[in-house]
């Protein structure tokens, strides 16, 4: 009985041992559990739903000092849906600042116009803003209450938006007379190319719903224009003609009456008072994206004290905003184009791969076709060689359905999913790294799964249609609207959810597509014409071209074509002078194809991908036909 009881009294003590090493083994789990999903990209679900509404921030990890992250905020009062009102009454400034003109001439002309005339000041007009944000009128507390001399300089803002019959406006408030929600540059777009009129302003605010990615402020703006400048018949000198609005202003027969202007969307200037406001150093460096496809360009790599340097060619890739100390962006350039270094040190030393990857996932999942090697920023704190990613500019995103609408090409072929990217050498290598793929393909699905799922989407979609509506179909933003009723507008909207889903299942199917490459100017010789192009790189899987030769765009008068080719290059006869386009696709062993990164422009505006141009002249020689020549 004594030796029962003392075997069960032993196996009493072993079974609490174990019970204590299994409770200490678990907390343990917990601690490296809770460890992990601090990481990024390396936890594989949320306990619950996130939405646009509800935000939660995700817990930095242990080396947050790396990661960049947004005052959220700043975002906390912002009402999506609310639509404030601005009275702005323009007059003749001053010559010294370039703002004494009429308000007709402020608007007759378009940023290329100024290029023409040898980078001239923009014309502005003096203004007086006043705001009234609750409906209410302009209260005491408003901004620009009691005033009663201009208080704001205006000018026309954008660069291909400015060639459009609707102007975006760029509204500069004058030292002393405050600020508006903190900023003294406000920004109000009407985003023409945008049939919604509302696309912008939604990623936007999804975006700052995601801890990961950084964005800015926006609001719907009601604007009226009072013009007291009067007629002025002068003309931009410029020496060649410039590109003037076929379609007048609106006018008056009133001068002294407000004109109603229509719907816009101020969207927060990213500048020195933006990097303050949001947390970031206000004395780094910051870049706005112009076209930098991160290759080492000559005009980038002098110093700004150079006597070769040109400000305005620096600024034809990166317009520098802040600090004109380049070391660093030249560095990294310089690195990143040196492909003895592994893509891995480089991201490490000036990247930060949080930021990164979710700014691709985010502008994956919204569609976005205009974004990989321009419409952003780049941001760098002072005396960091980290390098960040901010969003700017998405009012190319969501417009699948629209641009189907329109029967119009754009957004197809390569510019979706991942392999719009990469045209990018950054994003280029970096992609042709497993661990960068599963990164990124973590965080899309977590994008789509909490914070822009399809219902999210479509229910932020309808509400924003509702705001719009009233506006888009009346004068003057009627007149300009490629959606024409009501009910082709309301059935367009109620697609956002499926928008979504087809950007999701369309970046998964590119994730097995053979990338985009570039067609080579074909050489002629003596006895015949070479065509070549760039291999198409396809994570191992052999790859094979097709290509077509034609005299016209739609490849149907065929001068010459090839199967099923094995090298990137083929041979042709002698070609007489004349126009040619030139189509090649590579194709890998699991049977996806993929187009060139090129593309022609068709008729209608809209693209011809894979479609190289290229003219045999009466010499022989041969030249490449550009986009615009075309």
């Amino acid at each position: 009985m004594i030796k029962k009881i003392t075997h069960n009294f032993f196996v009493f003590l072993i079974c609490i041992f174990i019970l204590s090493a299994c409770s200490i083994q678990n907390k343990s789990s917990v601690k490296e559990t809770t460890t992990a999903i601090t990481e990024p990209f390396f936890y594989t679900e949320k306990t619950t739903d996130k939405s646009t509404e509800e935000f939660e921030p995700i817990k930095k990890a242990d080396n947050s000092d790396e990661h960049l992250y947004d005052n959220k905020e700043l975002y906390k009062n912002q009402d999506d849906y609310s639509v404030i009102t601005m009275y702005l009454t323009v007059s003749k400034g001053n010559t010294g600042d370039s703002s004494y003109h009429t308000w007709a001439e402020v608007n007759a002309f378009s940023a290329y116009d100024y290029v023409k005339a040898c980078n001239i000041d923009r014309y502005k007009v003096e203004g007086l803003l006043q705001i009234d944000e609750t409906g209410n009128g302009i209260a005491e507390n408003s901004f620009g209450y009691g005033e009663t001399t201009p208080n704001v300089s205006v000018q026309v803002r954008g660069q291909s938006s400015s060639l459009g019959k609707q102007k975006n406006y760029k509204i500069r408030i004058k030292d002393g007379k405050g600020k508006f929600r903190e900023q003294r540059t406000l920004n109000l777009n009407k985003h023409m190319s945008d049939g919604y009129r509302f696309t912008n302003k939604l990623c936007y605010d999804l975006a700052n719903s995601i801890p990961e990615v950084i964005a800015g402020r926006t609001q719907f703006v009601h604007l009226y224009v009072k013009d007291t400048t009067g007629t002025n018949n002068s003309k931009l000198d410029i020496a060649s003609n410039s590109n003037l609005v076929n379609e007048s202003l609106i006018t008056s027969d009133h001068p002294s009456d407000f004109i109603d202007y229509g719907l816009y969307t101020m969207v927060e200037q990213v500048n020195r008072t933006y990097l303050k406001n949001h947390g970031f150093d206000e004395n780094g460096q910051l870049y706005k994206v112009s076209f930098f496809e991160w290759s080492i360009q000559e005009e980038l790599m002098l110093d700004q004290d150079d006597p070769l340097f040109d400000q305005a060619k620096f600024d034809s890739f990166l317009e520098s905003k802040i600090n004109n100390n380049h070391k660093n962006l030249q560095q990294t350039l310089t690195e990143i184009n040196n492909y003895s270094i592994p893509i891995d040190q480089i991201i490490k030393e000036h990247f930060d791969i949080e930021n990164l990857i979710y700014y691709l996932a985010f502008n994956i999942i919204n569609g976005n076709a205009d974004v990989s090697v321009r419409n952003h920023f780049l941001y760098s704190p002072l005396n960091s060689e980290k390098i960040y990613f901010l969003c700017w500019d998405m009012d190319s995103s969501m417009q699948n359905n629209f641009w189907e609408y329109l029967k119009y090409t754009e957004g197809k072929s390569w510019e979706q999913g991942m392999t719009k990217f990469l045209d990018n050498i950054l994003i280029n290598r970096m992609m042709k790294e497993k661990k960068y793929r599963d990164m990124l393909d973590d965080a899309v699905d977590d994008l789509y799964l909490h914070y822009c799922t399809p219902d999210i989407v479509k229910s932020r979609a309808l509400k924003y249609a509702e705001i719009v509506k009233p506006f888009l179909f009346s004068i003057p933003d009627i007149r300009h609207s490629e959606i024409k009723t009501t009910e082709e507008y309301d059935e367009l909207v109620s697609r956002f959810d499926k928008e979504v889903e087809a950007n999701y299942n369309t970046y998964k199917q590119s994730l097995l597509w053979p990338w985009p490459f570039f067609i080579d100017l074909p050489v002629i010789g003596k006895d015949s014409t070479t065509l070549s192009w760039s291999r198409s790189y396809n994570y191992g899987e052999d790859v094979t071209y097709d290509y077509i030769l034609s005299t016209d765009i739609n490849f149907e008068n065929v001068v010459d074509k090839g199967h099923n080719l094995s090298s990137t290059a083929a041979t042709t006869k002698i070609l007489a002078p004349g126009t040619y386009y030139l189509r090649v696709t590579a194709t890998g062993k699991s049977g996806y194809t993929t187009d060139s990164f090129d593309y022609c422009v068709k008729n209608n505006g809209g693209k011809q991908y894979g479609c190289y141009c290229f003219s045999v002249n009466e010499d022989g020689s041969v030249s490449r036909i550009e986009e615009e020549q075309l």
